[in-house]
C-alpha cells in the first residue's frame, strides 16, 4: 500500500478543505496519506519516508504563500527525486501557485508528476459539489498511480 504526504498551507480555510478532500480521494483509491500543515514539518526528517507528495498553497498576488516557498527550500533537502508528485490550491483571481510549486517539484526536486498536473480551484467553488469531487478525484488519480 503506498502512502503519501499532503502538506499544505491555508489563510482562509479553503485550501485546507482542498487537502481534506484530496486525503479522501487518496483513501478511496486504497492508499495511505498523512497531512500535515507546513507549519509541522520543521525538519527534512518530517518529510522522507512516503510514496508520493502533494503540496498545497493558496494564490496571493500571483504567487505562493511566503511559508510555501520556505517550505519548499526544506523539501528540496528530502531527496524526493523519482517520487511522484501533485500539487493544489485555492485562488480569487489568477491562480498561480500550483503550477508553480509543480514546477519547483518537476523541475528542481526531480519528482514524477501526475498527468492530470496541479488541481486549481476557485474560493467560490472549493465548499460546492463540484470542489469536492474535483479534489476526491484529483486525490483518487494520485493514489492510483
Amino acid at each position: 500500500m503506498k502512502k503519501f504526504l499532503i502538506a499544505y498551507g491555508s489563510r482562509t480555510g479553503n485550501t485546507k478543505q482542498m487537502a481534506e478532500y484530496i486525503a479522501e480521494g487518496i483513501r478511496i483509491s486504497g492508499s495511505e496519506v498523512d497531512l500535515k500543515k507546513i507549519s509541522e514539518l520543521k525538519k527534512e526528517d518530517d518529510i522522507k519516508g512516503y510514496d508520493g507528495y502533494i503540496f498545497g498553497s493558496p494564490t496571493y498576488h500571483r504567487d505562493m504563500m511566503g511559508s510555501m516557498k520556505t517550505f519548499l527550500f526544506l523539501a528540496e533537502k528530502a531527496e524526493l527525486e523519482g517520487l511522484l508528485g501533485g500539487s493544489f490550491g485555492s485562488y480569487t483571481h489568477s491562480g498561480d501557485a500550483p503550477g508553480i510549486i509543480l514546477d519547483t517539484m518537476q523541475y528542481v526536486f526531480k519528482m514524477k508528476i501526475s498527468s492530470l498536473g496541479s488541481l486549481r480551484l476557485k474560493e467560490a467553488v472549493v465548499g460546492t459539489q463540484d470542489g469536492m469531487k474535483a479534489c476526491h478525484d484529483y486525490g483518487r488519480y494520485l493514489g492510483e498511480q
